[in-house]
């Protein structure tokens, strides 16, 4: 670890000159700009593979994919329609395909490797949240930014979502005054929620735990909203649903004798794409996409609440469930003059059920509306000694809130929405989006808080 502390003033001031994306594109002029994939599971292949192919192929060329899975190598390129060499060795691909932008979509527990090697090889590095999984791979690639010429952007799609940006709106504009807590609870439900326990996502060493994978989006939101960084974190947690918690288990749903009984049982034969990707590439690297979530080998939390104190003095209230019987999140802000607060799939507050089993497709989906969802979202603000006001903002679920079609514009068309309301986040954004999970993870193993400052060269602001 670096001794010297880095404050957000300092950083801001250090990474200005190299800031990855202008007013326009940093490549403008130069042709579409070179593009390399490594990790082509499902999100690499999809949500940055074939989106970016189809969309922004006017502005970016994939000139290689990368995977140490040389069948989901070649499902890859043949879904993406791309016609580029595909590698199982990284570096090789950096030194013959020549991109000057690599993606990272491998294993979260991996993102520092190449993230580090695309940097010092002097590329720019688009990485898939979670930036990384703990404070000393945090710490290296902060230290790899700082000592190269490439740049480092996360991919913290959520804070450019609709219902999210007129969020900070309100809180920018001070509308509830001063900003002095934050209630905010996130629900997966038994689909969602239980798909992360059949997948790596169960171990801790490939994952991090949900807190570090799942909630650094959450995390980001609080950060940006509330426009300051965490000090502290105390939390608990606890893994009491799923893994060892059954009195059966199998080795694989596909395979189960107790698929007749067992409530969870899902059948990955039904998925076309995911039998191709996954089940047809196991000889080559032992990954199993429908394992059994009774495996006793999981050693994440299924609930885990958390507190945070911020450098502002704003104090946080946050909690995960991955066992909700339904899919959605409660936020509420306390200022110093009212209340404001909103929600999403909470049954008995929405007018429209929507199938649980379908809501993660759709906010994965990057199509248009359909019918049948909400239409609007509805904020509620009440001011000390006065009544409620309801505010209706149009209902986007697919492509992440919204926001995904508005970040993919900035980082591959330097096209900024809403300069003011700073949506786009580098390295400093991604390390602190991830030091809260760390942090918190770290609290609950201790069973004590936990200090940011004391995880990376980092000085909280």
């Amino acid at each position: 670890m670096t001794t010297g502390k880095l404050t957000r003033r300092d950083f801001v001031a250090a990474s200005m000159a190299s800031a990855l994306f202008a007013a326009s594109p940093a490549w403008a002029g130069t042709g579409r700009r070179r593009v390399a994939l490594v990790g082509t599971g499902i999100r690499g292949t999809g949500f940055w593979g074939k989106y970016l192919n189809d969309n922004y192929g006017d502005v970016i060329e994939y000139v290689g994919l990368c995977d140490i899975n040389p069948g989901r190598l070649d499902y890859g390129r043949r879904y993406m329609g791309v016609d580029c060499p595909v590698f199982t060795d990284f570096t090789a691909m950096l030194n013959e395909a020549r991109p000057d932008l690599v993606i990272v979509t491998t294993v979260d527990a991996t993102h520092d490797e190449f993230i580090i090697k695309g940097l010092n090889a002097g590329i720019d590095v688009v990485t898939e949240k979670p930036m990384t999984t703990d404070e000393t791979k945090c710490q290296a690639i902060l230290d790899a930014v700082q000592n190269s010429s490439g740049k480092l952007i996360v991919a913290l799609n959520y804070r450019y979502g609709v219902i999210f940006s007129r969020l900070k709106e309100h809180l920018l504009a001070e509308k509830i005054g001063r900003l002095t807590s934050i209630d905010f609870h996130w629900y997966l439900n038994t689909y969602h929620g239980a798909s992360y326990f059949r997948r790596w996502h169960g171990l801790r060493d490939k994952g991090g735990t949900l807190l570090v994978h799942k909630a650094a989006h959450h995390f980001d939101l609080l950060n940006w909203w509330i426009d300051s960084e965490p000090v502290e974190v105390h939390a608990y947690g606890g893994l009491e649903k799923y893994g060892h918690n059954n009195a059966f288990r199998g080795k694989r749903c596909m395979e189960c004798p107790h698929s007749m009984e067992c409530k969870f049982f899902w059948d990955m034969t039904k998925d076309e794409r995911l039998m191709a990707l996954y089940h047809a590439n196991e000889s080559h690297d032992g990954y199993i996409r429908d394992n059994c979530l009774w495996r006793k080998e999981i050693d994440i939390f299924d609930k885990m609440a958390v507190q945070i104190r911020y450098a502002n003095d704003v104090q946080v209230s946050y909690s995960l469930t991955a066992y909700s019987p339904y899919e959605g999140f409660r936020v509420a802000f306390n200022g110093l003059n009212g209340r404001m607060e909103t929600w999403e799939g909470v049954p008995f507050l929405d007018e429209v059920q929507q199938d649980q089993a379908k809501l993660h497709t759709k906010e994965m989906d990057q199509s248009s509306h359909s019918e049948g969802e909400l239409q609007y979202h509805e904020i509620i603000s009440q001011m000390n000694f006065k009544g409620f006001e309801s505010e209706k903002v149009p209902y986007v679920r697919k492509g992440h809130w919204g926001g995904d079609q508005v970040m993919f514009d900035e980082i591959f068309r330097g096209v900024v929405v809403r300069p003011e309301l700073k949506h786009r986040a580098g390295v400093r954004e991604g390390a602190m989006s991830v030091l809260i999970g760390i942090a918190a993870r770290k609290s609950i193993d201790e069973g004590r808080p936990i200090r940011i400052a004391d995880l990376t060269s980092l000085t909280p602001a």
